[in-house]
């Protein structure tokens, strides 16, 4: 008890001494003479300068709405007005409570009601202070858009000197986060505006400009085409880029420079065999992840050359000759610090706890490069215990590596040589089973992806897949709410299926309950349909398989092979459907399912009819496994489908423009003959 009671009274005292040597300031901002508040303001000014501590303990005083209120008093002095613009700024230097306080005390619409006033050095302190509290992570950024008044009289704004063009360019950069904001600069004549302020003799104004063009060019086609075409003093905008990407220059310049023309090019504004691409934007963000690079230049040069040559295999195989990137990306993982930064003792700290941003750039670059070619796959899983850092990339704790390797593993997956070798080596389908048991969306669409790879049938991994239980965990993934995870779950699920023996199947059906399957033939999206027809037509493929499962559940699917063909959908779902119909008809006792369904032998005749060729291509294979005479009855399903006329068909289709469809027509009408 005695130590709660003395605790209290210790805080309430060292509280009141703190605050006594900030209390003076504070009602000096209430004097009655003007001139004594302008000299208090003045030399609070001076006590805050670098003094987070006397801050904070004005904040915590009151002095923000008193300073406010002096600031946007048409009774005070414009010197008093500016000195107080200063004080606000100087506090919004400090720590993120401090900026959260300015904001709550609507610092906001204050300063930006100031930018009204004809003065030029009372616009520009608003604009600093404004500047520091946009910059903030805790700064609302939509504060910026609330008054549509706002941005246009900030263009306005843009002419009036260097340090306006300096601080309104920005706040620009720094609150320009979504599609939507991009719209309302873009009309608001953004580009025309800033453009010509990328050859100001201001190196601050320069590459403020150049961050503007990098957030309003990502991702957005409407920008990156009007950028094509703009000239600055004669020259084309994406020249003035390429300019700014030498090696003379700053490396934030040509590291933003690079992130414009990147962007230009996945917008479609530029060729990605365009020499300014090719010969000047890729070995710049080549040059970006070497080790005498610092560590943040490192992460956005890797992950800005990744999203470059996504798309383009032909971009993918040149950076992989470049300056032997594949080897350099291995030091993402060995060498957190720069070089350079080797005796810097708080950098090396700092580079420590930042390395994960490292390997997760890494595993991007990757999956980037190994995406399409062959060789560079195995260029990828060649290089010093890469396999190994991808296992230990997928069990990190932070969410962002494991996305970035799993998606390094998908990448990697998609190599036939690759399932044989390094997969089956180190084991991978461990660590990946163990992450798909509870991972976010994201993560899960990337792992189950993989999974898919590593189930087909030439993958050594399947086997040891099988038995861990792996059919359980897809068909749940089947009935997710995304459509990407359930494509994947069926995918992985028909992959399994293929050629499997009829224990697999039978656990399949099982697993996944034919409620379950019966949905999936219903479900809305096209991918899931057609896999789930794919599951299908695997698990009838062969005739003891056909016949057990269409014994226990022909009747069903029947009725979804009936709904199917009748409904609305693709030739390609079509087509699947009748292939599923013809495997059917390959069953022994199986076929009797087709035979007695005089509906379903009406459907079968009229796509044999259709205009397109697949469908009459399928159908005609289910009318030839029908007839087919080696087997028990054939005689009697011969006469009967003759009597239905279908021999008429067969023989029109022998003289079908097809050359295949014509071949499976006179197969078909020799089961007559014989």
């Amino acid at each position: 008890m005695m130590a709660c009671l003395l605790e209290a009274p210790l805080r309430i005292s060292v509280l009141s001494e703190v605050t006594a040597t900030s209390r003076h300031y504070v009602d000096r901002l209430f004097d009655a003479d003007p001139q004594n508040v302008l000299q208090g303001v003045i030399d609070m000014k001076n006590a805050v300068i670098g003094n987070n501590k006397q801050k904070a303990n004005l904040i915590v005083l009151g002095a923000v709405p008193r300073l406010l209120y002096l600031l946007q008093q048409s009774s005070s002095s414009l010197e008093l007005r500016t000195e107080c613009a200063v004080v606000l700024g100087s506090l919004a230097m400090g720590t993120e409570n401090n900026i959260k306080s300015l904001v709550d005390c609507h610092i906001i619409p204050a300063l930006l009601q100031g930018l009204l006033c004809s003065d030029l050095i009372f616009i520009e302190a608003c604009l600093r202070c404004l500047r520091t509290v946009f910059i903030s992570p805790v700064t609302p950024v939509q504060l910026l858009y609330t008054d549509p008044t706002v941005i246009p009289h900030l263009m306005s704004l843009l002419s009036r000197s260097r340090h306006t063009q300096e601080y309104i360019t920005q706040i620009f950069a720094h609150c320009c986060k979504t599609p939507e904001h991009q719209t309302v600069l873009f009309n608001h004549g953004a580009i025309q505006n800033i453009a010509p302020l990328l050859i100001s003799p201001s190196d601050k104004v320069r590459m403020q400009a150049l961050k503007c063009f990098s957030v309003l060019a990502y991702e957005n086609t409407q920008v990156s085409m009007t950028l094509v075409n703009v000239l600055v003093d004669g020259e084309q905008l994406s020249q003035v880029f390429v300019r700014m990407m030498q090696r003379d220059k700053p490396i934030e310049m040509q590291l933003t420079a690079a992130k414009c023309l990147t962007y230009m090019c996945r917008a479609g504004a530029i060729r990605t065999d365009d020499n300014c691409i090719v010969l000047k934007t890729l070995p710049c963000l080549v040059r970006m992840c070497s080790k005498e690079r610092l560590l943040e230049e490192r992460v956005e040069g890797a992950e800005t050359l990744a999203y470059l040559m996504e798309p383009d295999v032909e971009l993918q195989r040149i950076a992989s000759v470049t300056d032997h990137l594949v080897s350099m990306l291995a030091d993402y993982f060995k060498y957190p610090s720069s070089v350079s930064a080797i005796t810097d003792i708080k950098r090396l700290d700092h580079d420590l706890k930042h390395a994960h941003e490292l390997r997760q750039a890494a595993f991007k670059l990757y999956a980037s490069l190994g995406s399409n070619d062959e060789d560079i796959r195995k260029k990828i899983t060649e290089t010093e215990n890469m396999m190994d850092r991808i296992v230990s990339g997928l069990s990190e704790s932070s969410i962002k590596v494991r996305l970035a390797a799993v998606r390094c593993l998908h990448s990697l997956s998609r190599s036939v040589q690759q399932l044989r070798t390094s997969f089956h080596d180190h084991a991978v389908w461990k660590p990946l089973m163990k992450l798909l048991q509870n991972a976010p969306d994201e993560v899960l669409v990337m792992a189950s992806s993989t999974l898919c790879n590593l189930l087909l049938e030439f993958s050594p991994s399947k086997e040891p897949i099988l038995d861990s239980g792996v059919i359980e965990l897809l068909c749940s993934l089947t009935q997710s709410d995304s459509p990407a995870l359930r494509v994947n779950g069926i995918w992985a699920l028909m992959n399994m299926a293929f050629q499997a023996d009829q224990k697999v199947k039978v656990e399949i059906v099982r697993a996944l309950g034919t409620e379950q399957l019966f949905r999936l033939l219903s479900d809305p999206d096209t991918n899931v349909l057609m896999k789930t027809l794919g599951l299908l037509r695997n698990l009838l493929s062969t005739r003891p398989h056909i016949d057990q499962i269409m014994s226990s559940h022909g009747k069903q699917i029947m009725q979804a092979v009936t709904l199917i063909l009748e409904g609305e959908h693709s030739i390609e779902v079509k087509e699947q459907t009748l292939c599923i119909l013809a495997n059917i008809a390959d069953g022994n006792t199986a076929k009797e399912l087709i035979m007695t369904n005089d509906d379903m032998l009406q459907k079968i005749k009229y796509y044999m009819g259709h205009s397109n060729v697949k469908l009459q291509l399928a159908a005609t294979f289910c009318i030839s496994n029908l007839i087919w005479n080696e087997e028990d009855g054939s005689q009697e399903r011969q006469d009967k489908l003759k009597d239905m006329g279908f021999v008429d068909i067969l023989h029109k289709l022998t003289q079908a423009s097809d050359p295949n469809l014509c071949d499976r027509a006179k197969t078909a009408m020799q089961q007559y003959l014989a």
